[in-house]
């Protein structure tokens, strides 16, 4: 009996060929799971598939590793704490950290970064060291791979109430946010600052007058002399003959 509590006990571990026997689901597939609920603890020593594992308060912890996922097998079952595993929520599992708290997770492969709430014990094979939901690791972007390479900074207790509004914002203000849909996608380059583009013009706005010259440039300009090119005078109509045989003489002005 103490070994199935312990195995109810750790039903959200994420890795499912170690033993342990995963508790009822209590929330079925496609209903809203509720936040919070669950109890802070530590917990006593113990032992998954041969290994001993010692959860452990702490202050700092700063850890680089193998993180994985995990998602709908263990979705609507308790976590270790009591809480209500939810696929769909920035939440991980871990081996010895103090429940519920706030990690921080970083991709070192693509340098993504989310918060996520500790409310679960695991993950226990290949020497992982957290197991994120299936949200987290979508957000950070490897959960077609299955397993990426992490460094998970331990950042206090999380409320007991199941608030998720601080890791939710913190993954809006990230700049790559928008692109977490495609995880294969490159990385978001820092978006331009809206100081440092120029303003459009405003509607109906007079165009600038041109620049007023020096009046010292106007007075020598006014000196110069004007030269003009005078256009070839045109050649005067022929003149009819005069009558009865005279002629007419015509005078050119120009000469």
């Amino acid at each position: 009996m103490a070994v199935c509590g312990l195995a109810v006990g750790l039903n959200g571990c994420g890795e499912s060929g170690n033993g342990e026997k995963l508790g009822p689901r209590v929330i079925p597939l496609g209903q809203p799971v509720p936040k919070g609920g669950g109890r802070q603890m530590v917990g006593k020593p113990y032992k998954v598939a041969g290994r001993w594992y010692k959860p452990q308060d702490v202050t700092h912890y700063t850890e680089v590793g193998t993180a994985s996922w995990y998602g709908e097998l263990f979705h609507g079952r308790r976590t270790a704490n009591g809480e209500i595993y939810d696929m769909n929520r920035l939440s991980a599992a871990h081996r010895t950290l103090p429940l519920p708290a706030l990690v921080r997770v970083t991709n070192l492969s693509n340098g993504r970064t989310v918060v996520v709430r500790v409310n679960d014990r695991g993950p226990f094979s290949n020497n992982r060291i957290i197991d994120l939901s299936s949200r987290a690791a979508h957000a950070l972007g490897y959960r077609k791979q299955g397993t990426a390479k992490v460094e998970v900074t331990y950042m206090g207790p999380a409320p007991l109430s199941g608030d998720d509004s601080f890791e939710r914002r913190f993954l809006a203000q990230q700049g790559w946010a928008h692109y977490a849909s495609n995880e294969s996608g490159p990385r978001m380059a820092q978006p331009m600052a809206l100081g440092s583009l120029p303003k459009p013009p405003t509607p109906n706005q007079k165009p600038a007058a041109p620049p007023q010259r020096p009046q010292a440039q106007l007075a020598s300009a006014q000196l110069q002399p004007v030269v003009s090119v005078r256009s070839p005078t045109p050649a005067a109509p022929p003149q009819a003959p005069v009558a009865n045989g005279g002629f007419a003489i015509q005078a050119d002005p120009s000469r």
